[in-house]
């Protein structure tokens, strides 16, 4: 049974930080590229962080130089490193894995961020 559990979410006021976990069970977590999405209320689930096939990241341009996604393949677990947090990042933050080779997608089921102005 595959798991993408996220945790660290919470209210935090602006310019404060959050560190975001996702730990999985069921995938082959170094064979898996992982990412981090958002998704806030009336908008569409956009890209946050993601590791690309050979291993780099990608970041959207709203959180460059603020986030910092990272992986730990030992623990099975993909982070997301949030400062300077603004209002604009509240959203439902949600963990991702895709496997290149069976093309297979797995959503965690998401953790609230709020930060307050």
């Amino acid at each position: 049974q595959v798991q993408l559990v996220e945790s660290g979410g919470g209210l935090v006021q602006t310019g404060g930080s959050l560190r975001l976990s996702c730990t999985t069970s069921g995938i082959i977590f170094s064979m898996n590229v992982m990412g981090w999405y958002r998704q806030a209320p009336g908008n569409q689930r956009e890209l946050v962080a993601v590791f690309t096939r050979d291993g780099s990241t990608n970041y959207a341009d709203s959180v460059k130089g603020r986030f910092t996604v990272s992986r730990d393949n030992a623990k099975n677990t993909v982070y997301l490193q949030m400062n300077s947090l603004k209002p604009d990042d509240t959203a439902v933050y949600y963990c991702r894995s895709w496997n290149p080779i069976t093309r297979t997608i797995y959503w965690g089921q998401g953790t609230q961020v709020t930060v307050s102005s």
